[in-house]
């Protein structure tokens, strides 16, 4: 009986979390239908309207392809077969399940490890881990390609969607940017006292400062990914170091400032402006700067590093897009 009761109440609390995590999502649409809706038909800026719906349209659009498009997840050769799921199970020697993890990833296309040296593999999702994929605790899934949970989106950052995250974060900031520096004439009126109506003076006040504050803290965001973009790194990579075989390295993903940014949007720039999938490879693998560091990617015999413990622990959540995931 009591644990019938334990059962329902971890359902319970489950079910009010699934709920809670798209407060930030509902926020930030009120926020933007207010917006609109002061804009267009309480301020009436004709003149403004045109472009203003055109950078709307695309706000809008790339932010539900945000929050909508689902984590890729590694396909089925990267898990454990019933077999081999069996077998580590049953194993007690941490070294023998060692050696059964690496001698099942001979097989597959991985190159990067854990901070000990060992073979990344995910206890929870019982697979071996692709290179830079992890778990995130809040999806309980392994996500490929993962840079962060956002609670903005209410989703997991990766490869299936970055490109749209930071398509959203630019739009996001053009968007801000415009009312801000249209609506700023009426300020002015409002300043001189030449605005007549009370309720008009409360959209130009309210419109300006929502418009400098999302625009300020957007700005530095959108600046940051872009920085991780020229560098080819994730979020979860530039806090800690992929480690390789030939041990930490920084820049293992780096390939120079444009193969860096085709990584993201692709090689038709064409495609670079609008949320339409065009990222290469299919998250999996990706190619490295210098294949010298993964020739042998599961070698038993090497010594193990010291640091970059990160692949056993879990990481907080964080509360703003830079939002770090947990990963097992």
């Amino acid at each position: 009986m009591r644990r019938g009761w334990k059962m329902a109440l971890s359902g319970g609390l489950r079910c009010c979390r699934r709920v809670l995590s798209w407060v930030p999502v509902l926020v930030i649409v009120l926020v933007v239908l207010w917006s609109y809706y002061a804009y267009v038909f309480e301020l009436c800026l004709v003149i403004y309207l045109i472009l203003y719906h055109a950078i709307f349209v695309f706000f809008a659009w790339t932010y539900w392809k945000s929050i909508f498009t689902l984590p890729q997840q590694p396909n089925q050769k990267f898990h454990l077969s019933y077999t081999d799921k069996e077998r580590y199970e049953n194993e007690e020697r941490p070294e023998v399940q060692k050696q059964m993890l690496v001698d099942m990833a001979k097989k597959l296309p991985v190159y990067t490890r854990t901070g000990s040296g060992a073979v990344r593999f995910c206890d929870r999702c019982h697979l071996i881990k692709p290179d830079r994929c992890h778990h995130c605790s809040v999806c309980a899934m392994c996500v490929l390609k993962m840079d962060h949970h956002c609670p903005w989106v209410n989703n997991c950052i990766g490869f299936s969607n970055y490109k749209f995250f930071l398509q959203f974060l630019a739009y996001s900031v053009l968007y801000c940017l415009y009312i801000a520096t249209t609506v700023f004439s009426y300020f002015i009126k409002y300043w001189r006292g030449e605005l007549p109506s009370v309720r008009s003076k409360f959209h130009v006040l309210f419109l300006l400062f929502v418009a400098c504050m999302f625009f300020v803290s957007l700005v530095i965001l959108f600046g940051y990914h872009c920085w991780l973009v020229s560098r080819n790194k994730t979020t979860l990579e530039a806090f800690c170091t992929p480690v390789f075989t030939s041990g930490p390295e920084k820049n293992g993903f780096n390939l120079g400032f444009i193969k860096n940014i085709q990584q993201v949007f692709g090689d038709n720039k064409k495609f670079w402006l609008i949320p339409i999938g065009s990222s290469p490879g299919d998250g999996h693998s990706f190619p490295m700067r210098s294949m010298n560091e993964s020739q042998n990617p599961l070698l038993a015999n090497e010594e193990p590093w010291e640091d970059n413990e990160d692949d056993n622990r879990d990481y907080p959540e964080g509360s703003s897009s830079l939002a770090v995931e947990t990963e097992t």
